[in-house]
């Protein structure tokens, strides 16, 4: 393959994205969401010539200018690495990008194994996919006859929890585990093995086997909203209807712009009933809402109507007016200004949010708070504080600001919180409890 002299693709990609009109920031963005892994800081170096990328990444800037180029139609394209008239890729990243487009396009959810497989072997790699199970206590494979893996005691475990990657030699070859991420949200993991002796540990297979992963993590969610193959999978039991409807009407468990980050978790995951929560995020603000309601029904009505009133421009006063709450309906409504740290709420029978700073919960008046750099808040059901042990004691919200306090990231201590209540309660929970955490982290 004739590829284009790394100077000369810089010199014209840089006469492209000037006539583009894009911002730096809003090239990152188009960069990031084809599932580029570099900083805002590393892109704009690159822009300004100061450090050279690597040629999957020069690639993908030059695909993100493209599609701008082609939407003010007319300038000349920025150039890529190699020629066009070469065809299509016969091995590299490239090639595994083609194949796992290509090979997810039209295909049923349960053959998503295989096409992952056949992508691999552009990379010379073999590759595994785990789902995390919805109850989030195992890692299940998407190739039945592998075992299963816990998420709290094995080395994919870890790698779920921390969203990061390690690499193992106490196999027969060694072993690159990374986290599958779809945006920010955590889905599973992938086992990675170099089939052609190359260490995993390697910067480029590293960063080649973050770029397959995101776009991975993206097919995992669009081919699981058009069959069922993928979700059959991750359940470990049956899921009653109320359960179902509440479930498809929740937002992702994990949100993220550059000044927040959401994370939420609800139980019994099989089970629930009648506690939903939903988030909304814009550059400057966040809105948080936790309900609890008689039925699921209800909880579906509250979610849509307060959903219509924010997305109508309603203030947050409005916004509880149109829920209607009342002896069917509790639950708590937030707003946070993210410019100013500003936090704002109603409550209806539900807990006020708890604010953890520098690992002590703040004591509050009223219905605001202001907000430092790094503070988590948390909504909860009353679920949460109000289960017992055996011996009658309850959570309580002392328990639940320890939680908030730990170093982890919101969808993990959510995770954690409603598991520890869980285990608190006997290991069986007689009601639903939820739990939206987030940390406001200004840039």
């Amino acid at each position: 393959m004739r590829f284009l002299p790394e100077e000369e693709q810089q010199r014209q990609f840089a006469a492209c994205y000037a006539r583009s009109r894009l911002t730096p920031e809003q090239l990152w963005m188009r960069y990031f969401a084809l599932g580029g892994s570099l900083s805002l800081l590393e892109l704009d170096a690159y822009l300004n010539g100061l450090t050279p990328l690597p040629r999957v990444d020069r690639d993908m800037l030059a695909h993100a200018v493209n599609e701008r180029l082609d939407e003010l139609a007319g300038p000349p394209r920025a150039p890529y690495s190699h020629s066009v008239r070469d065809g299509k890729p016969l091995h590299g990243p490239l090639k595994a990008l083609v194949d796992l487009l290509e090979g997810a396009h039209r295909a049923p959810p349960e053959r998503l194994a295989a096409v992952v497989a056949d992508a691999g072997r552009a990379l010379d790699l073999r590759i595994a996919v785990y789902l995390a199970d919805y109850d989030q206590r195992t890692l299940v494979p998407l190739r039945p006859a592998t075992a299963e893996l816990d998420i709290e005691t094995t080395v994919a475990g870890d790698v779920f929890r921390r969203a990061g990657t390690i690499v193992t030699h106490d196999g027969p070859a060694p072993t690159l585990w990374t986290v599958l991420l779809d945006g920010v949200e955590r889905l599973g993991v992938l086992e990675i093995v170099p089939i052609d002796g190359a260490d995993p540990a390697d910067p480029v297979l590293r960063e080649q086997c973050h770029w397959l992963a995101s776009l991975l993590g993206h097919l995992v969610t669009v081919t699981t909203q058009y069959g069922d193959g993928l979700d059959v999978r991750r359940r470990r039991r049956h899921r009653g209807s109320p359960a179902e409807l509440l479930w498809q009407s929740l937002p992702p468990l994990t949100g993220a712009t550059d000044s927040v980050i959401v994370g939420a978790s609800v139980q019994p995951a099989y089970d629930l009933c009648r506690t939903v929560f939903d988030y909304a995020l814009s550059e400057q603000r966040a809105w948080l809402a936790m309900f609890d309601a008689g039925a699921s029904f209800a909880a579906v009505n509250a979610l849509a109507a307060y959903r219509a009133a924010r997305r109508d421009g309603a203030s947050l006063a409005e916004q509880y007016a149109a829920v209607d709450f009342g002896p069917a309906v509790t639950g708590v409504l937030a707003e946070l200004d993210l410019r100013t740290g500003e936090l704002c709420w109603l409550t209806a029978g539900h807990p006020p949010p708890l604010v953890v700073r520098e690992g002590a919960a703040l004591p509050h008046a009223g219905e605001r708070a202001r907000l430092r750099p790094g503070d988590v808040l948390a909504l909860y059901s009353p679920g949460v504080t109000e289960i017992a042990d055996g011996g009658g004691t309850a959570f309580a919200r002392a328990r639940v600001a320890g939680y908030l306090a730990r170093e982890t990231l919101p969808p993990e201590t959510a995770r954690l919180l409603t598991r520890a209540v869980a285990d608190h309660g006997g290991g069986e929970l007689r009601r639903d409890i939820g739990v939206l955490v987030a940390r406001w982290v200004p840039h």
